[in-house]
């Protein structure tokens, strides 16, 4: 008896086991299949959303800034299951449609990216001019390094 329920919970601890380690390590952002989020409206044109009204799952005394969020399908059509996993059940949520996020919203994001200074190949240079020593590797007298 003892025996099977041991076998029982070995096997159900060995199937479960990997289901709950796939995902370790995967790091998806904007641009690549199966990011959904946050979408910075900023100086795009106005997105086309899935409803005309904002969401608000939870009511606020103040609200701020309406968000604009990329979501699947099913997530949209259950946003009150889902909008925890977003931090947005009180916040008022307009849900893009997908076919804007793909046609409008992505390819200017990514050239925009790609035109940012940031990842230009001179920034580990530009970092380099400007940093001082702030006194930590001052010589003493002797030429020793450290404090007197």
């Amino acid at each position: 008896m003892k025996l099977t329920r041991f076998a029982c919970a070995a096997l159900l601890a060995a199937t479960a086991a990997p289901a709950f380690s796939s995902n370790l390590g995967v790091s998806v952002s904007i641009g690549q299949p199966g990011f959904y989020g946050r979408v910075d409206v900023g100086a795009f044109p106005q997105p086309q959303v899935v409803y005309r009204q904002p969401i608000i799952v939870e009511r606020r005394r103040f609200a701020g800034q309406p968000l604009y969020l990329h979501v699947p399908a099913h997530h949209a059509r259950q946003w009150h299951k889902h909008c925890r996993s977003y931090n947005a059940c009180g916040e008022q949520v307009y849900l893009v449609q997908n076919d804007w996020y793909q046609r409008d919203y992505l390819p200017q994001h990514v050239q925009r990216i790609e035109h940012y200074p940031r990842y230009d190949g001179q920034r580990k240079a530009d970092r380099e001019s400007y940093r001082v020593d702030h006194g930590h590797e001052r010589r003493r007298d002797d030429g020793q390094r450290g404090r007197q």
